[in-house]
């Protein structure tokens, strides 16, 4: 099975002054397959959730990506069957760092993607919440 991406695009090219470089889509379509439903993964270990001890947002959503990629593939997938990415963050002059290091996860992917700025997430503590799709393959 191979994922269709509908208007491939990056983020250079549509926000040209906040230095992005994101892979994204306008859409995704999938036929068959098995669907990943991962709740929003935070910046905290998955076996223990303790919080890493950091209040950079380029950490903290380094660590949120890498719990992404280990729960796909925990379900036998890739991040190359991530179809649908939402990111919440709780400060707007966060979201260059954030999408920025959550472009190297996503680097030819062109996940769908919806942004978000809330006013806070369960812990206070916590810059960025990311909650993802992914379609594995039958």
């Amino acid at each position: 099975m191979e994922h269709h991406r509908i208007r491939p695009f990056n983020t250079a090219d549509t926000y040209p002054e906040q230095k992005l470089d994101n892979d994204l889509a306008q859409g995704v379509v999938t036929t068959g397959g098995k669907i990943v439903w991962l709740r929003g993964q935070c910046p905290q270990e998955l076996d223990t959730a303790v919080n890493i001890p950091s209040h950079d947002p380029v950490e903290q959503t380094h660590k949120v990506m890498q719990n992404i990629k280990q729960l796909i593939e925990e379900a036998g997938g890739t991040m190359e069957h991530l179809v649908k990415v939402v990111v919440y963050i709780t400060d707007v002059r966060h979201r260059e760092a954030v999408y920025r290091t959550m472009g190297e996860y996503i680097k030819g992917v062109h996940p769908v993607s919806t942004g978000l700025v809330v006013q806070a997430l369960a812990r206070p503590e916590w810059l960025v919440e990311i909650d993802g799709t992914a379609v594995i393959p039958d």
